[in-house]
This record gives structure tokens, sequence and C-alpha cells, in this order.
């Protein structure tokens, strides 16, 4: 029997309705930021990037492909990564398909990861994804954006006590904690206009959960997330939940 709170059709209804106000409002919210997103000062990207793709070394204003505006997830997968992150595995299976969508709307939408490009296209390969990955080996640019970090910056983590759902992440990785807490997650926005490029937006932590559907699904059903007290992160790669 279920301990949950038992009511009538009549009296569902009438908390949805005040719930529906404060979504609504939530709703009217978030149009407001994403104005003022849209309202921030660009910065010029000076520093001269280079990438290494799949046809060779590009910059960063070829990686926009003949559009106007950029995107770049900031995926963990380090030069010692043995596969790629496994959250940020599950953001890429929601980005993949939305890459002809935004194309339509003139932007551009890729990866980028510090491993060598080999070891990214084959990862790729397993995954079944067909979006842009960039290699930035040798660059600074998950650097200057904050998204790698230095044995130093980490010593005060790394000397507390390791939260057992890193460990586990870093296992499933194939590297270990200090590696993989090395990189760090991001999406970051462009803009390329009369040839310069300029920075608009950049984001990380929980202004990625856009990109992680299935979070705003959890949230719509009974038992949420349901994450509280597990020692172990429920996230697998699509290939490799047991269940259908």
């Amino acid at each position: 029997m279920t301990k949950h709170r038992i009511g009538t059709q009549e009296e569902w209804q009438a908390e949805r309705d005040m719930l529906l106000k404060e979504e609504k409002e939530l709703t009217h919210r978030s149009d407001e930021l994403a104005r003022k997103r849209r309202e921030l000062p660009w910065v010029r990207v000076e520093k001269g990037y280079t990438f290494d793709t799949a046809d060779g070394t590009k910059s960063l204003a070829e990686l926009f492909d003949g559009r106007s505006q950029l995107l770049v997830y900031h995926f963990m997968f380090g030069p010692p990564y043995e596969a790629g992150c496994t959250v940020c595995s599950s953001i890429a299976d929601t980005l993949d398909p939305q890459v002809v969508h935004l194309k339509a709307r003139d932007v551009t939408l890729i990866c980028s990861s510090r491993a060598p490009i080999e070891k990214l296209l084959a990862y790729r390969g397993r995954m079944g994804w067909t979006f842009n990955w960039v290699s930035t080996a040798g660059s600074d640019f998950h650097r200057d954006l904050g998204f790698a970090y230095t044995n130093a910056e980490l010593k005060t983590f790394l000397d507390g006590e390791i939260p057992p759902t890193v460990k586990q992440m870093a296992m499933l990785s194939g590297t270990d904690v200090a590696s993989y807490v090395s990189e760090g997650p991001g999406l970051s926005a462009y803009a390329l206009e009369d040839g310069a490029v300029c920075r608009t937006y950049v984001t990380t932590a929980r202004g990625l959960e856009p990109a992680m559907a299935y979070y705003g699904l959890l949230d719509r059903t009974a038992r949420g997330r349901h994450e509280e007290g597990e020692l172990e992160h429920w996230l697998r790669r699509h290939d490799e939940y047991e269940t259908g």
C-alpha cells in the first residue's frame, strides 16, 4: 500500500491548477533570464586557438562551419581517460539529435575534449554519435574557460575524503581520481561577425541541466530524481544499462 497522500480527482485538480500558476511564473522568469543572457556583452576572443579535427587542424572561426553562431560542449575526456565521462556521455546523447535542428537556426553545435582526436573519434563511433568532435590537445581552450585544473588547484579536494560517486566515475572512465577531476564540463557560446569571434556565454554545473533531458522528465514522475542517499550514481552509458 502506498504511503503517499491519496486524494480525489477534485482535490488533485484544485492543487494542479495552483501548481500550474507557479509553473507559468517560472516559465515567464526563464524567458526573462534568456533575454538577459542575450543582452550580455560579447568578449572578443583574441587568442589563436587551434583544434585537431577529423578533417585536420582548424581555427575557432573555422569551427563555425559557415554559420554565425557556435555552441561548444566541453566534454570531460582527458588524455589518460580510456572512455568519455559517463555523465558527459549522457549529455551527448541529448545533444546529438539537436545538431540538425540548430543548424536550421544558424547554429553549429560541436563537442571538444583534451584527449587526442583518435580517441574521441573511436569513442564517438562506439556511442553512435554524429556530431563534430574536436581535440584541444596542446591548446589552453578548456583551461582558459575554467574547465581544466592543475594538481595544485585540486590539492585540497584530493587530500580530503573523495566522494564515492567521484571514485565511481573515475573508474568508469578508466582513469584515476586526480586525472578525472582535472577535467570539468561546460557549455560555451560564440558569435562570428565581420570575421571576429566573440564569446557570448559560458555555463557549467547545474547550468548544463537543459542538456540533461532525463532530469526534466524525471522531475515530472512520482519519485522524481530519487538520488538522495545513493552512494553510486545511477547513470551509465547508453550501451551499459542492464535493462532494456
